[in-house]
């Protein structure tokens, strides 16, 4: 039987389209992120600081699919922790509307979210010694960076399956953008939708 870990065959559909997501919209928010800011306000000043923790000074070399690749392969997370891990994403940025995922910040932001998915997804996962190792850092920051980002959710981990299904739908257009190459990129994860969508979404289930 062939490894899991070896076979590109094997990375579910929902690792390629978060990837694929997250490489739009880092790539899109670089030229943005890089433009001198005006007059900042204090408070700006102060959500820039929460994501601080986050923020690389160089662009790493793996990119962002590779990256969420090799956590897929050496963290045995189910898919599912991949559609919360972006469900947590989405509520650090809805919390914190400066901060955006760019070059520097998107692997780190990766590997805590996915680290923190787990946890409450899984029954059973590795912890934050080998999460470190996974992701490249240090235990010590892997453990900071955890709790910078469980304080920057507001500790709202609980998702309801209406949630996950809205999140699944939106997934599912990263696919058909990806298919068709017609539907405009993001330039953020902003992925708030209307009850009525919401209520629609329970039709829909992303392929994994």
């Amino acid at each position: 039987m062939a490894d899991p870990a070896c076979d590109p065959g094997s990375i579910p559909k929902v690792v390629s389209i978060l990837s694929s997501l997250l490489e739009r919209v880092s790539e899109r928010n670089d030229g943005a992120s890089s433009s001198p800011a005006i007059s900042p306000s204090s408070s700006a000043m102060v959500t820039r600081s929460v994501a601080s923790a986050f923020q690389g000074l160089t662009k790493p070399a793996i990119s962002v699919r590779d990256y969420l690749e090799r956590i897929f392969r050496f963290a045995g997370c189910s898919p599912s922790c991949y559609v919360v891990a972006y469900i947590y994403l989405d509520r650090y940025l809805q919390r914190h509307p400066t901060v955006t995922i760019d070059s520097l910040n998107v692997h780190r932001f990766l590997i805590t979210s996915v680290l923190t998915a787990v946890k409450f997804v899984d029954d059973i996962c590795y912890n934050n010694a080998y999460f470190a190792k996974v992701g490249g850092i240090t235990l010590m920051e892997m453990n900071y960076l955890e709790v910078d980002f469980l304080f920057g959710v507001g500790f709202e981990l609980n998702v309801t399956p209406v949630t996950f299904t809205s999140y699944c739908s939106i997934l599912q257009n990263e696919m058909q953008y990806l298919e068709t190459q017609h539907l405009p990129p993001p330039s953020r994860l902003n992925c708030l939708i209307s009850e009525e969508e919401s209520s629609n979404c329970h039709q829909k289930q992303l392929a994994v």
